[in-house]
């Protein structure tokens, strides 16, 4: 019988015991550490480190999947923390810098993208999140909800939040180290990517709800990437939450 994808997936990516591992890298064709739209507008953030005080059990014992929200907007001073909560740089130390997530590598191959519909003083739209300068890089402007909601197998939930995360992942930046097995430590960064996300929302007293049911040619024609060199991999959606 002939293997699965998934059961191929495994077998070819896995380590064994006696394999030789070339660890001699070409600097030179090490890919870029952060993507930038040089020609988009830009949207200063709050300084994000203001974090809210509750303690972590709570946090934890009150994260949950939460697919309906309010009408009521959030505000930027939240959506700025929850960006650098999952994607921010959290020190520089010996000329590298280091995120809050943690990624094989420190490669960070995660990009951020968010569709904005409904953040006090920030118009509805795609943006890209700016690492380096804490920043957003404005993609496209207007109404996206209902397109974002079908992408993502018309979950009503991405029309109705505050903002959904898209985050895609450019592959090369992980695979220029670790070959085939990058594909296993990809999905892995965006799963840490995604929690630190869901426990930051919950500390400001939002819903997040973690979504992998999606499209992928749509979001990634929705975000304006490739699918090759960068796909989606996972997205989020985010809002305040009735009672």
């Amino acid at each position: 019988m002939a293997k699965t994808i998934s059961e191929r997936f495994q077998e070819e990516t896995r380590y064994t015991r006696g394999q030789t591992f070339d660890w001699h890298l070409d600097s030179g064709a090490r890919p870029e550490l952060y993507k930038t739209y040089p020609e988009a507008e830009r949207v200063s953030l709050p300084d994000p480190t203001a974090s809210p005080s509750m303690p972590l059990a709570q946090i934890l014992t009150n994260r949950k999947s939460r697919r309906r929200y309010t009408s009521e907007p959030i505000t930027i001073d939240e959506l700025s923390f929850m960006l650098w909560a999952c994607a921010g740089i959290r020190e520089e130390y010996r000329g590298m810098t280091f995120r809050t997530a943690p990624s094989a590598g420190a490669l960070y191959p995660i990009e951020t993208y968010i569709v904005v519909n409904n953040v006090d003083g920030l118009a509805q739209g795609l943006y890209h999140y700016g690492v380096e300068d804490h920043c957003l890089e404005v993609i496209a402007l207007g109404n996206l909800a209902k397109q974002t909601s079908e992408a993502a197998l018309g979950q009503e939930m991405c029309a109705q939040s505050a903002v959904t995360f898209i985050w895609t992942a450019v592959f090369q930046r992980t695979k220029w180290k670790y070959g085939e097995r990058s594909q296993r430590y990809i999905y892995l960064d965006a799963g840490h990517v995604a929690e630190n996300l869901a426990l930051s929302a919950v500390a400001l007293g939002l819903g997040s709800c973690q979504i992998a049911a999606l499209f992928d040619d749509e979001v990634n024609a929705l975000v304006g990437v490739d699918g090759a060199s960068e796909g989606v991999v996972y997205m989020s959606s985010v809002g305040r939450v009735g009672s």
